[in-house]
């Protein structure tokens, strides 16, 4: 950070002696909500600048799969030529209670109700979209399948509200590649606009306010010198999360603070959100991020189940994995030591072939009392959650946790314990879910829900559709960044 200019420190409009550079819109990241932000502010007829850290676009939405969350109004072309109809309704069902009362119902609304518009701006933009589904429980395509369950949607409680419905729109391509290939087509539209200017290697230091507050412009050094970027109409705010800034994340989500291992490009230090704080910006969500135990595939190890240290269960296995992962961590971390998935040989399948979790197996045992020793684990615990686990399973109930009879089975001796205690080698990522609070248009707030005249956000930089990761599902935060940039440059344009 420079030693003249703090993000939370704004410039004064009579401080400015010179304008170096001038724009309509002024966008601060080039990632998808930076990209989209860019396009809609051009094509509404605003000349636009793009001011990217990196010497090349792609944020965190270039290092994600891409799934991309999208349905209701009867459904996307993908989901209507699958067989599936989603209704508004029941989209938004899904939603508000995925996030509770952490939810925006607003931005759900606006996000639900232009779902399938979204997805048609998408395709007309060039990105692809096979229709055709992928049936396996996956956290991502890796086939160039464009349809997956991508949430909670078939899991307990969710069901009780929604009926399930896949959401999540991968990429028409093979492999874990769905993020670069769309930032290379945003990317290959933003360079079709002759009025969209792309400035890499160029760090937003502090915004620049008038004497009513309104934000004016921008201070970026360019080139090792600082420049006044002066934004006619706004300057929105697309500089992703905070999962890379330690301070901040120990300041705002200290329950996340626990050596997990960060997802985000190495920009995600939070000063697109210090930068609003400094113009008297309100914040949303800061407490909450985005966690997991990536435990499928194989997705057969869904049979098993999970327990702590008392050998007790803590939640039907059939969830999305980060809600397991939230779980886990947030709510199991406080009074238990030590995490377990307890699997048998069938369940155990291609784990060393095919997985994400990194756990290391931390016992066998040809009974569940030699396992329960072998994992020292109080006596007649595990033994006693295997039984009844198994006499219930035998009949396909789970009448604890609700698991779906579709992943029920008793779990067979010999058995194997994977351990997935936090430090233990476990892969527990994350990333954060609180930013700015902003309206549907992208219009940023004081903490009195007065709106801030010039400054927009969108992206992790502010606290969107996703709120926790109890309520995730993939997809959710790149639909978000795109859908709410876009919205975003709209506004910023007809200002």
């Amino acid at each position: 950070m420079s030693d003249k200019s703090s993000p939370t420190k704004p410039k004064k409009l009579a401080e400015i002696r010179d304008w170096g550079i001038e724009t309509d819109v002024a966008v601060i990241g080039f990632g998808g909500a930076g990209a989209c932000a860019a396009l809609e502010a051009a094509d509404a007829g605003a000349d636009v600048t793009i001011f990217e850290l990196a010497s090349a676009s792609g944020g965190s939405t270039a290092l994600s799969s891409a799934e991309i969350y999208m349905g209701g109004n009867g459904g996307t072309r993908v989901q209507k030529a699958c067989g599936y109809d989603d209704t508004s309704d029941n989209m938004k069902a899904f939603l508000k209670t995925a996030f509770g009362s952490n939810a925006d119902e607003a931005k759900i609304d606006a996000y639900v109700d232009n779902s399938v518009d979204h997805f048609n701006w998408l395709v007309e933009k060039g990105v692809p979209f096979k229709d055709s589904e992928l049936k396996e429980r996956a956290i991502m395509a890796l086939t160039d399948d464009c349809l997956l369950f991508t949430g909670n949607e078939k899991a307990y409680p969710f069901t009780e509200s929604a009926y399930p419905v896949p959401r999540g729109h991968n990429l028409e391509i093979e492999g874990d590649n769905g993020g670069p290939l769309l930032m290379k087509i945003l990317t290959e539209q933003v360079e079709k606009r002759s009025n969209i200017t792309v400035s890499y290697e160029s760090r937003a230091l502090t915004l620049i306010t008038d004497d009513s507050g309104a934000v004016v412009g921008v201070l970026v050094r360019v080139n090792q010198q600082e420049v006044a970027v002066r934004a006619r109409k706004g300057v929105i705010l697309c500089a992703g999360g905070f999962c890379m800034n330690e301070d901040m994340v120990r300041k705002y989500a200290p329950l996340f603070d626990k050596k997990l291992e960060p997802i985000g490009n190495p920009g995600d230090t939070g000063s697109g959100i210090l930068m609003g704080l400094g113009v008297g910006a309100g914040t949303v969500n800061m407490h909450e991020c985005f966690t997991t135990i990536p435990y499928y595939p194989p997705q057969s190890l869904t049979y098993g189940i999970f327990v702590n240290d008392k050998g007790q269960r803590f939640i039907n296995e059939d969830c999305y994995h980060g809600r397991v992962g939230f779980n886990a961590l947030v709510q199991q971390h406080n009074h238990s030591k030590r995490i377990y998935l307890i699997t048998d040989v069938e369940g155990y399948g291609d784990y060393e072939k095919m997985s994400y979790l990194g756990a290391q197996v931390a016992g066998t045992g040809e009974t569940a009392e030699e396992l329960e020793q072998e994992l020292a684990l109080p006596e007649g615990t595990l033994s006693s959650t295997l039984e009844v686990y198994n006499r219930n399973a035998e009949n396909g109930e789970d009448p604890l946790f609700h698991k779906s009879d579709a992943w029920l089975r008793p779990i067979k001796p010999p058995f194997v314990a994977l351990d997935c205690t936090l430090g233990r080698g476990t892969f527990y990522p994350f990333f954060t879910l609180g930013g700015l609070d902003t309206l549907s248009t992208g219009e940023v707030l004081t903490p009195e829900r007065d709106i801030i005249p010039g400054l927009f956000a969108a992206g992790r930089t502010t606290a969107g559709i996703p709120r926790t990761a109890a309520g995730y599902a993939s997809g959710m935060s790149v639909g978000d960044a795109t859908f709410f940039g876009r919205m975003a440059g709209k506004a910023a344009a007809a200002r």
